[in-house]
This record gives structure tokens, sequence and C-alpha cells, in this order.
């Protein structure tokens, strides 16, 4: 089997995702820094490991983490062993870590975040319309990284005075290019201030989650300080870093296809399409890190060895032939049925998918309703991925407002 390198500054995902599709089902893998692991790249196949009770999150039955293999400096290290939370247990631990969680993230408890959701948008598109109107607007850092960071920050009771810190340590803890000697430093940092925000929450507790699962340990739930330091910032990375993604994702994708883009303007295809077929084409998240088989796995014709790590690799099953037919690699809001697992799917679905699809379903619309007109800036093809080898993530997202709803003001 042939070994496929992903390439850590991500400048051909698309490329790159066809070759893994290629390569089988199941494919071997060396993740930046030499690392070797196996990547699933089928959609039946991923679904059904995602439910296979013999592949873990227990880095401890990794066995090049048993020889010594991975070395604590190697960038994708917090990505790997980022300590105990839902994210890395099995089981019962699972089901307690994930339940508070999850009754916390409801569809009926998301929803009444509507009202919120809506006033930070428009104060967004209110910053967006007094800008320059002659002068191109990076979309990403004005519009689609304040609404979702504010959101998550204001359900888990982050301060937003913490929000520039925590954005610089973020970017180092996704990058593939950060110095191993500041992986240490870096992942110290966040613990630290993921610690202190918990420590405030335990001295002056609000109506916030984090709040929640303080009090939820102190009423016998047990939950350990490091597993409320580290479930917050599991919550705040993935609640903020794939709804980026997801609104940028889609701004490009009518932008680059502008004949649906009439449709969802015109109101013949409607938004939840063009969401969902976003996430399946164009998914925010590209590589999930990582699980490992305790046994041998039949993995279509090939077998993921025990002890092997696997990512699930969504960026190459989103555009998998085998479920989505011949038109796998084209875009189609109008696609039905669309059942894909961008945000996973069994006992690891991402809690926060709702939530989600919430905040795009109420900012896009919002967004093209205030500025019709809205093209790129720069062609498609220009714009960069970052070096990010979990998240599709562009650097920036130029593009030209034009008249705010689509007339002179």
């Amino acid at each position: 089997m042939t070994r496929i390198a992903l390439d850590p500054f991500v400048r051909d995902l698309d490329g790159e995702s066809a070759a893994l599709r290629a390569a089988g089902p199941l494919a071997e893998v060396e993740l930046p820094g030499g690392v070797h692991v196996y990547a699933v790249t089928r959609h039946a196949e991923a679904r059904a490991l995602l439910t296979d009770s013999r592949v873990v999150k227990d880095i401890n039955v990794w066995g090049a983490w048993q020889r010594g293999e991975i070395p604590m400096d190697w960038p994708l290290i917090g990505l790997a062993n980022p300590g105990r939370s839902m994210l890395t247990v099995d089981g019962a631990d699972h089901r307690r870590l994930r339940t508070l969680v999850a009754q916390a993230l409801t569809v009926r408890r998301v929803e009444r975040l509507r009202e919120g959701i809506e006033a930070l948008t428009n104060a967004s598109l209110e910053k967006l319309a007094a800008l320059p109107a002659d002068q191109p607007v990076d979309l990403k850092a004005e519009f689609a990284y304040p609404l979702p960071m504010n959101v998550i920050s204001e359900l888990m009771g982050v301060d937003a005075a913490d929000h520039p810190r925590l954005k610089e340590l973020f970017e180092k803890f996704f990058s593939t290019q950060t110095p191993p000697e500041e992986v240490p430093q870096m992942m110290a940092d966040l613990g630290a201030l993921f610690t202190k925000i918990v420590d405030d929450k335990r001295a002056n507790p609000g109506d916030d989650l984090t709040s929640a699962l303080i009090a939820a340990s102190e009423d016998g739930d047990h939950l350990t300080d490091e597993e409320i330091v580290n479930t917050l910032q599991l919550i705040i990375a993935a609640g903020h870093e794939t709804t980026i993604s997801l609104i940028v994702n889609v701004v490009e994708a009518l932008q680059t296809h502008p004949e649906q883009r009439k449709k969802v303007l015109n109101g013949e295809i409607g938004w939840d399409g063009v969401i969902e077929e976003t996430l399946r084409w164009n998914t925010p998240t590209s590589h999930v890190l990582i699980r490992f088989a305790t046994e041998d796995i039949e993995v279509g014709d090939k077998i993921l060895p025990k002890g092997e790590g696997l990512i699930i690799s969504f960026g190459a099953l989103g555009r998998d032939e085998e479920q989505y037919g011949p038109t796998a690699g084209e875009f189609d809001a109008t696609r039905t049925p669309n059942r894909h697992i961008a945000f996973g799917h069994g006992p690891h679905v991402c809690p926060g998918a709702a939530l989600s699809r919430l905040e795009a379903g109420i900012a896009l619309p919002a967004l093209y309703e205030r500025f019709p007109e809205l093209e790129l800036a720069v062609p498609a093809a220009e714009l960069r991925n970052k070096p990010i080898v979990t998240q599709n993530d562009l650097y920036e997202l130029p593009v030209e407002l034009g008249c705010p709803f689509g007339h002179d003001a």
C-alpha cells in the first residue's frame, strides 16, 4: 500500500482528497512531522468505524505512542493527546461527559439562542456597512470569525477580553507550522488560560455552560477539574472553528456557482440545502485526529492493524461517488437525499451541530440580504488554505461588498 503524505501547507486539499479516495477505503497516511497512521476515506466504511467498539480514543492503545515514537513537541500533539475529555474517552466515561454537554446543546435549547445570534449578526453587518465602500473587506475576519466566537463565548461564559489571546493560541494549536520548541509552552498557556476561566466561574458562577459543568461536578456527576478545563477548551475550539469555516465555505461556493447563487437569492433554493451541500462538498473539517484499533479490523479489502492510529478523512469521504453518485464532485444545493456525516456519526456525532447550523442559517441569509451584490475581490484560485490538516480553513476571504441592499445608499 502506497503511503500518502498529507501536505502540511494544504496547497491542494481537493487533489489530496481525491488521492486518498483512489487509494481505497483505507489509506496509509503520513501526517506532518513524519507520523504514520491510516485514514478512512469512504462514507460507508467511515460510518461503520465510527460505531465500531474496537476503535477507541485511548492514546495508550497506539503502538507508536507506547514505543515512544511520538514526541511531545510534535505540532499535532494537542489534537492527538489533548487531555481527558469526551474527545479522548470511550464507553461510560464518554457518555457521562457527553451527556452534560449534549443536554445544554439540544435543538430546543439551541433555538433559544436565536434572538441573541440575530442581534450579533445585525451588529456585525452594521460594522461591515460602515467600512469604506471602495475597499475590499476580509469577510472572514470581519464577519465569519466574530459571530461564532462571540456566540460560543457567551454560551460558555468566556469574557470577550480573552478573545485575542484565544485566537493567538488556537492559531498555534491547529497549525502544522508551529515550531516544535513552542508547542509545550503553547499547550501550557492554553491550559492556564482555561484553568483561570474555570476558577473565575467557580468563584462567580453565572448562567453559562461552564458554571453548569462545575455545578454538575459538585452535585455528584464527578467531573474532575481536568475534565472541566478540557471540556471547556474542546467546546470553545470546536464551537467557533467549524462555524467560521462553514460560513466562509458557503460564501465561496455561492460566489463560484453564480447560477445557484441566483436561485438562492430568488428563493428557488433554500438556505438549508446550501448549508448541507457545503458541509458535504467543502466540509469545514478535513480530517479528525485520532482513534486507535484494539485489534485487526477489516476495512473493505484491507486491514487496519491492531495498535495503529486512524484518522477520519471527511474531505475525502464527502465526495465519495459510492455514496453520492457520479456528481459527488459537484456542488449542487438541490441535492437530495444528502446524508453526509460532516458532523460525525453515532455516539461521536458533534453535539454542537445544531448550534453551528443555526448560526450559519441566520448569518448567511442576513449577509446576502444586506449585501446582495457581494463579490469575491480575488479569483477563487488565489484563495489560500491555512496550514491546518484538521480544519478546511482559509487565511482570508477578500470580498467587495457592493452597495448595501443592492442600491446606492
